[in-house]
């Protein structure tokens, strides 16, 4: 339609009364979207499928909150079996394993002594949080080996 100056103005006054044709598929596309959002988490890392019970379970239910556990703490690919070729410092608990960010294998001792983390699993007490497949270390204090 043309206005009085005689300007096209792309039909807006003939859709005024009606929606645009795009905006209710928009509008649709964003409804769905809105509702699936809470299931976004399901499956993904950290997301709790169903009660968490016992000591820590304020601790888990909160993704990146600092935890502190005693784990096992070796090489990831020599003790772990874990990707990589690499010695790299990783600790285990609750059945998973996980590189550790925040310190390096070589800060306590030569990893390949005969008890090195490549060598020997040994205990330790850290402080931190589970960060994508990776713990992010706040601390870490290897614990003193223990007669069998």
């Amino acid at each position: 339609m043309r206005t009085r100056s005689g300007n096209d103005d792309g039909g807006a006054r003939a859709l005024a009364g009606a929606e645009r044709p795009g905006r209710a598929r928009l509008r649709a596309h964003l409804a769905l979207a809105v509702a699936l959002f809470p299931l976004a988490a399901c499956g993904r890392e950290g997301a709790t499928t169903g009660p968490v019970s016992g000591a820590g379970a304020a601790e888990a239910s909160t993704p990146g909150a600092d935890r502190t556990l005693e784990v096992e703490a070796a090489c990831g690919s020599c003790q772990f079996d874990m990707p990589g070729s690499d010695c790299d410092l990783a600790v285990r608990f609750e059945g998973h394993a996980y590189y550790v960010e925040g310190t390096k294998i070589d800060e306590y001792g030569d990893a390949h002594a005969a008890d090195g983390f490549c060598n020997a699993v040994r205990r330790a007490r850290v402080t931190g949080h589970v960060a994508g497949e990776r713990f992010a270390v706040a601390s870490f204090e290897l614990l003193p080996v223990t007669a069998r």
